[in-house]
């Protein structure tokens, strides 16, 4: 029984998108078999997509895609994908992300693949975060 309440009682990741401005406008969540997060950095500026996954390689693959769905259904590519030395993290670097914080705002989940690979994430609680996230800082340009 010990052992049952203490399982219970033992921190989880948070489910929830989050947004923090420090120390640049960050944005993350906690996705079942990875961790996601987006930062701009007005100094550049840019944005920069990770997504971390908890066990296993992002293949060595042509090009990443993010697929949204449940209200303003929308795939988007690059081929401008990088991965970490390890594999576990693939990133994308742009200076435009509203395609990106459109769909994680206004739909329910987003599939993002790159070879056999896939992060299914629940954007249903997404949207305060995200609006969060364009305003900061003020200067954040305007994205639809």
């Amino acid at each position: 029984m010990r052992l049952i309440l203490a399982l219970v009682l033992l921190p989880l990741p948070a489910a929830a998108w989050e947004f923090s401005p420090n120390p640049m406008c960050t944005l993350t969540h906690q996705a079942e078999d990875a961790e996601i997060a987006i930062t701009y950095d007005s100094a550049v500026p840019q944005y920069t997509l990770f997504i971390t996954l908890r066990s296993g390689e992002w293949p060595d693959a042509a090009g990443f895609q993010m697929i949204f769905g449940g209200g303003r259904d929308v795939t988007i590519g690059t081929t401008l994908h990088s991965l970490s030395a390890d594999s576990a993290t693939l990133t994308v670097r742009d200076s435009g992300f509203g395609n990106v914080l459109g769909g994680l705002e206004f739909n329910d989940t987003v599939v993002s693949t790159s070879g056999a690979t896939t992060v299914i994430a629940d954007l249903s609680d997404a949207a305060p975060a995200v609006q969060a996230f364009r305003a900061c800082p003020s200067d954040l340009p305007a994205t639809s």
